[in-house]
């Protein structure tokens, strides 16, 4: 096993993107793994430590203020937090409305106002977000103000956030996932307070188990014409998001904050074309 410093990446989901950005940036740190199940992230940390990493779990509900706040407590008891990475999420078909909103929403917000106060000067943070936020935007400009400043515990009472205005969960799914790109842009004022940055990456489809269970699910035909249609003619992998990811939090990306890369192999672009439509 790698001898470890006293640094820590935090890394919230245990997913295949996840897994991929821990063994891009923990090598040589300690690894806070947090999910909302114990048996994925011990799953995962069994990985990571068969590979020589350093690894710690922590079950957190991102959904959940206090266990959030907890985990940037426990994150900060380890050592200096240099590295915060959240992918965890909720889908379209596997999540109502109203948990789409609480987990991909205002977990995500919670998630950046709790490292806020812990990440270490010279460090950063990284949101997975979506292409999916790119796909409906930018909405009215009242919407978007609101979605970046309104404060964290009453994104929730938004009107137009309610699940009779929302409609679809693939509506809330692009509502939140335009609400991670804005927050992070928000964000970087707070982190930047101490010396610390914050990013997003807007993956398009990337082949994991989230991902199989939307290419099986009632748009399969729609995301078929997507792989089609799209300049890369193909679907993304987990170590592509993590190369990406590995250029944020590293120090070549020191002038980069509050920004979104966008890295769906040209599908928002054949939306903006028309090539590809929304269903």
């Amino acid at each position: 096993m790698s001898q470890a410093t006293n640094e820590v990446v935090v890394v919230i989901g245990s997913g295949s993107i996840g897994l991929a950005i821990a063994r891009r940036v923990g090598a040589g740190r300690t690894v806070l793994l947090a999910d909302y199940s114990d048996k994925a992230a011990e799953a995962a940390a069994r990985r990571l430590r068969g590979e020589g990493y350093e690894v710690t779990t922590r079950v957190t509900d991102v959904s959940d203020h206090d266990a959030v706040e907890a985990l940037a407590d426990a994150a900060a008891a380890l050592g200096p937090v240099i590295q915060v990475v959240h992918t965890a999420g909720v889908s379209p078909t596997q999540a109502s409305i109203e948990r789409i909103l609480h987990v991909d929403l205002v977990g995500t917000a919670m998630v950046l106002d709790a490292f806020a106060r812990v990440v270490a000067p010279g460090g950063a943070g990284l949101v997975i977000a979506s292409m999916a936020g790119h796909r409906e935007s930018p909405y009215a400009p009242e919407i978007e103000h609101s979605l970046a400043t309104t404060e964290t515990a009453k994104l929730l009472e938004l009107p137009f956030l309610q699940a009779e205005r929302v409609g679809t969960t693939v509506h809330a799914y692009a509502l939140s996932k335009r609400a991670n790109s804005l927050r992070v842009q928000t964000a970087a004022v707070a982190w930047g307070r101490r010396g610390a940055r914050v990013n997003a990456v807007s993956p398009g489809v990337i082949i994991t188990p989230l991902a199989l269970d939307e290419l099986s699910g009632p748009r399969q035909e729609w995301f078929e014409r997507v792989r089609k249609v799209s300049a890369a003619g193909r679907f993304g992998t987990p170590d592509e998001v993590a190369d990406a990811a590995a250029f944020l939090l590293g120090r070549q990306a020191g002038f980069i904050t509050g920004a979104d890369l966008l890295m769906d192999g040209g599908v928002t672009a054949a939306l903006r074309t028309g090539e590809l439509t929304i269903p």
